[in-house]
């Protein structure tokens, strides 16, 4: 008998895609007007604002990071800002560039955010507010947006040229 390991390692041409980390780059929260925002009745101004940035590593790794940022208003008092950048280390290798964008504009955002959730609402329930709960995100919509919003930006840019 022999003692065969399977090769895990991709060919020349071959397309890989891996998730190599995932990891909490940054995590704040400021509650500035704590402990009197906790008797002020409960009917926050909610805003929350989502980012992706994406930084190539090495020739076959990238990091993407996504942000959340939630502010908490009651009146004009801030309850609370809370910051997360919930960020991942992801091989990819063997797509074209338009493949290569759309894994790291949609695909590892959506693979991140479930991560970024929990950690968002754990932070401010342990700050002594009560848990936000963050509704789920079509990544794929809000890339294909993104793309046609730049195609035509560059349309117009090449037009008034």
């Amino acid at each position: 008998m022999t003692d065969e390991t399977p090769n895990t390692q991709p060919t020349a041409g071959e397309q890989h895609f891996a998730i190599e980390k995932i990891y909490i780059k940054d995590a704040s929260l400021e509650s500035p007007n704590s402990p009197a925002i906790f008797t002020l009745k409960w009917e926050p101004e909610i805003n929350i604002q989502l980012t992706s940035a994406t930084k190539q590593v090495d020739e076959k790794a990238y990091e993407v990071v996504l942000t959340i940022t939630v502010t908490a208003k009651i009146g004009e008092k801030n309850a609370y800002l809370a910051e997360l950048q919930q960020a991942g280390i992801f091989s990819v290798h063997g797509f074209q560039s338009t493949e290569i964008g759309a894994l790291l504009g949609s695909y590892c955002p959506g693979v991140l955010y479930p991560y970024a959730s929990e950690a968002v609402y754990s932070l401010i329930s342990k700050a002594g507010f009560p848990p936000l709960y963050l509704a789920p995100i079509n990544f794929d919509a809000m890339w294909a947006k993104q793309q046609m919003e730049q195609a035509q930006a560059s349309g117009a840019q090449a037009a008034s040229h």
